[in-house]
């Protein structure tokens, strides 16, 4: 499994926004500046990301993104999610029936389990940790 690039920056500029003190103001343009994402796609994901409740964004000139909880209580999985989706290891795990081998396979019923422990694992990686 790889991480897209989306979900890749996503991870950086939240750990970014993380090191700061809590309850900081961000913009798009300062964690551009600072992380070397592109300035669209870190507007694009910064949108994403407080869509997903991981953010909170203010407008105005006292304005920006500040993490929506303590860095602590914000894992690997939740901003995977944010930027991804549900995290699935194949199309069957998505509630998907249009494989090949759908009719045939016996691992399907198993790649429940498989795609938890992989939720699992990105789980246990807080926020607070990766900004170490």
């Amino acid at each position: 499994m790889r991480l897209s690039h989306l979900a890749d920056y996503a991870v950086v500029l939240m750990t970014a926004a993380a090191r700061r003190p809590a309850g900081a103001r961000l913009s798009a343009t300062e964690l551009s500046a600072e992380t070397g994402v592109p300035l669209p796609t870190a507007q694009k994901l910064m949108g994403q990301l407080a869509g997903s409740g991981l953010l909170t964004s203010a407008r105005g000139a006292t304005g920006g993104f500040a993490l929506a909880k303590p860095a602590a209580e914000i894992t690997l999985a939740d901003i995977v999610e944010a930027v991804e989706g549900p995290i699935a290891m194949t199309v069957c795990s998505e509630g998907r029936n249009d494989c090949a081998l759908d009719a045939h396979c016996r691992v399907k019923p198993h790649m429940g389990v498989v795609g938890n422990a992989v939720r699992g694992a990105l789980g246990a990686v807080s926020l607070t940790e990766l900004a170490r």
